[in-house]
């Protein structure tokens, strides 16, 4: 067993009033932990009191053993000297005098206590770092709250409502992280389990605004009443009818509406109540898909469930604003031709000045993605844009915040080939200057301050040496002046600021290199002390081996390629082992793990006499806007000319490698590309299991395969379909497939089949009943992939 045996891997700290001072509980061993106390203006970081002599003295207090290092008691509280610390253990309440040491009992426990302030994090991933565990969450507010998990690539996953003051208890595991959200969709807490009995008590106050998120966002629902109170808007029979309070006679301002292009009754008043913008709506296709559910649990006979699915090429719903003058009681005629082709429109509002309603608007194809301004009088003008001849990844590289009281804009492009900010004069529609520029990206704003006109954002491939994919954090001017690095170490980086953002603690980590905790000054990310170091000592006396990161240069014999290898435990250099490629080509991100993990199914698929590679190729995301072109129209690319390359160097620098039996697995994106490197490269990859996968880009999710592949569905989608091209099939190939999955099409696996039968192609095929997207990553799924990579790789029947 691996689980939880490194240690010092976890700061949550726990901020005094005065912001200047935390502490925080920190795992130094099995069932061990110390409590530590860091004063930030003296640099000064030690343990909160003298915990062997407190143990002595609660023991003789409670007439029983009590260990230094199992103290009983999670939480403690400070005098407003900071020199007593007050605690309870079993309803009793104790304190320690950090100057003597001496321990008391308190029968009226005094209330001049500082109480400590957890910092607000941000989300971010799950990771494994123990055994399973018990959460409860405390709802003490008087809202219903929801409960999510952020899954191990940082999504937020819906598991509870909890009712206000009510609780709720269950199963989760050391490292999992949790967000509890309130109904309005503010974060009321993040926290992430680490305890036997981990509680978590929420009182709502102090909820934050979570980021916002880019695609699919729409604009605030307006009023159907004007800010004047003088004015109502309706929708009757698809038209915009308004009313004035004093007369209440309705004034029909449209008669062309229909079901096929009507008004939708959400309303854009102008501030002066004298302009609206509605939307003019044109309905899709609305395309339906239908799957049949074998095996209900409630019943014998089988399911038909249908839901809204629409796929590449399909007719949209689609939007565009109109314009009406209030007091004229007339429409104000728009040219259309910035913004004739929606896929979305998005960010609704009005300048504070009444002056100009702007939008996000997102071209259908997503090669345009500009801000849209209409002037008050119909003109209509482009404020930015972001062109491509390829396509603009609106999903990750679009940043625009509606400024209503500013004509300054920070806006994200790709425009010098790499992801960088610039600083538009939106009165203009000019770009008044760059902010950050180089051979690095940015990847997320995280803040902006107007007042002082700093941004503070994460960055990858900025500190020279280090891989390019390892996240920093940075501060830079409005003007692209002092740019600075706030964090240090070579690694990849998380931070959580300080209630008042004075201080900011940094953890990097590699998959070679356990946690490093510092804590730094957010004014010029100067180191205050160094917190924690992870001892992963315990693990490694297991026989435990580091994942080795590793990288080759690509198909064009220039560009860097990074992955990472997991050996088996009892691993002999003097062996051959077989090698399987753990692959997900998704040119939505990078998916090479970056941060050290202890647990995945990699390294336990590595343990049966495996060598196992993760490679993030060419197409992939988060390097230059060429090396993410390689995806466009192009997705059964997968990059493997790039992989083959990385596995032949690692092959040179590990001999073990035996690159003459080669195996390949992955699902969804990664389904297609394993299916695809049997049809592709059979001269070196050898066997395959596809797990839910997208084979036809023409079945799955529009939003991501027009992407990626463009509209109007061409040629391009026939030429990277597994479908088109099953005769083909060399080697041994296992499909996996949920009948529920409604993420992915399961037909487009089951084309697949098709496809192969006719072509008279022999095949593994598993049909999971009820199983949904991803049934190849559960148990079963796993052990029938590690059985079929046993059988075609090793040639030998896996053991019972």
């Amino acid at each position: 067993m691996t689980a939880g045996k490194v240690f010092r891997d976890d700061v949550t700290p726990n901020w005094l009033p005065e912001g200047d001072q935390l502490w925080y509980r920190v795992r130094t061993g099995q069932g061990q932990h110390e409590f530590v106390f860091v004063d930030a203006t003296k640099g000064m970081r030690e343990p909160a009191f003298d915990h062997g002599k407190l143990a002595q003295q609660l023991g003789e207090q409670l007439k029983k053993d009590v260990l230094p290092t199992r103290l009983p008691f999670e939480r403690i509280q400070f005098s407003e000297d900071l020199q007593r610390i007050i605690f309870e253990v079993a309803g009793e309440t104790f304190q320690v005098d950090r100057n003597d040491q001496l321990l008391t009992r308190l029968d009226q426990p005094e209330k001049a206590l500082l109480s400590s302030m957890p910092a607000f994090q941000r989300p971010y991933p799950s990771t494994d770092k123990g055994g399973e565990i018990t959460l409860k969450v405390v709802n003490e507010t008087t809202d219903t709250v929801k409960l999510f998990w952020m899954d191990r690539d940082g999504r937020p996953v819906f598991y509870n409502d909890i009712a206000a003051e009510k609780e709720h208890e269950r199963r989760t595991y050391v490292g999992h992280v949790w967000l509890v959200l309130n109904s309005q969709g503010q974060a009321l807490a993040v926290f992430e389990a680490a305890d036997p009995v981990s509680v978590l008590k929420v009182d709502g106050k102090n909820a934050r605004e979570l980021p916002r998120r880019r695609r699919g966002d729409r604009g605030p629902r307006s009023s159907r009443t004007s800010p004047d109170g003088q004015w109502t808007a309706s929708i009757e029979n698809h038209n915009l009818l308004i009313r004035q309070d004093n007369s209440g006679e309705p004034i029909r301002l449209t008669t062309d509406g229909t079901a096929d292009k009507y008004l939708d009754d959400r309303f854009y008043w102008s501030p002066d109540s004298k302009r609206l913008i509605v939307m003019e709506v044109k309905p899709g296709q609305g395309r339906e898909v239908t799957i049949v559910e074998s095996s209900p649990e409630d019943q014998l006979q089988p399911k038909l469930h249908t839901f809204r699915y629409d796929k590449p090429g399909d007719k949209i719903r689609q939007q565009w604003p109109r314009l009406f003058d209030v007091e004229k009681s007339i429409e104000l005629p728009l040219d259309r031709s910035l913004f004739a082709n929606p896929f979305a429109i998005s960010e609704e509002s009005w300048q504070s000045d009444s002056s100009e309603f702007r939008f996000l608007y997102n071209q259908r194809g997503h090669q345009v993605v500009r801000v849209v301004g209409i002037h008050r009088s119909g003109t209509v003008r482009t404020v930015v844009e972001e062109t491509s001849d390829t396509f603009v990844d609106y999903t990750n590289k679009i940043h625009y915040n509606p400024e209503p009281h500013e004509n300054e804009l920070v806006w994200m492009s790709q425009r010098s080939g790499w992801n960088h900010l610039y600083l538009v004069d939106a009165a203009q529609g000019e770009v008044r200057n760059p902010i950050t520029q180089g051979e690095w990206v940015v990847r997320e704003i995280e803040r902006i301050d107007r007042d002082i006109r700093q941004i503070w954002f994460t960055a990858a491939g900025i500190v020279p040496g280090q891989d390019p994919y390892y996240l920093h954090h940075c501060r830079v001017n409005f003007d692209g002046s002092d740019l600075t690095i706030l964090t240090e170490g070579d690694g990849s980086h998380q931070i959580n600021y300080s209630p008042d953002g004075r201080y900011l603690i940094d953890e990097y980590s590699r998959v070679d290199l356990p946690p490093v905790h510092t804590l730094r000054q957010v004014k010029d990310g100067s180191l205050v002390c160094e917190l924690e170091k992870a001892d992963a000592s315990q693990l490694l006396e297991t026989g435990w081996k580091m994942t080795e990161r590793f990288a080759a240069k690509g198909r064009d014999g220039k560009t860097d390629i990074y992955g990472v290898i997991y050996f088996p435990t009892n691993f002999d250099p003097t062996k051959k082992y077989p090698v399987i490629e753990n692959i997900y080509a998704g040119p939505h991100s990078a998916f090479v793990p970056k941060r050290y993990s202890t647990l995945d199914q990699k390294r336990e698929l590595a343990e049966l006499g495996f060598i196992v590679v993760q490679i993030d190729g060419m197409g992939t995301n988060h390097r230059g806007k060429a090396f993410h072109d390689v995806c466009w129209k192009n997705l059964s690319d997968s990059g493997f000319p790039d992989r083959i390359a990385w596995m032949k160097a690692a092959a040179e620098k590990f001999p073990s490698m035996d690159i003459d039996r080669v195996g390949i697995y992955g699902g969804s994106a990664g389904g297609q590309s394993a299916l695809a490197a049997l049809l592709w490269h059979p001269d070196f990859y050898d066997a395959a299991v596809a797990d839910c996968g997208c084979h036809d880009n023409r079945m799955d999710k529009i939003w991501w395969n027009e992407q990626w592949m463009g509209w109007p569905v061409d040629e391009s989608y026939a030429q990277n379909s597994n479908v088109t091209h099953a005769h083909k099939l060399q080697g041994d190939l296992f499909l996996i497939v949920g009948e529920m999955d409604t993420n992915v099409d399961p037909a487009s696996t089951m084309q697949v089949v098709n496809a192969l039968v006719e072509a008279d192609k022999d095949f593994d095929l598993l049909v999971v009943p009820g199983g949904g997207h991803g049934s190849g990553s559960g148990r079963y799924g796993m052990r029938r992939t590690c059985d079929f990579f046993v059988r075609k790789l090793h040639n030998a029947e896996p053991r019972r």
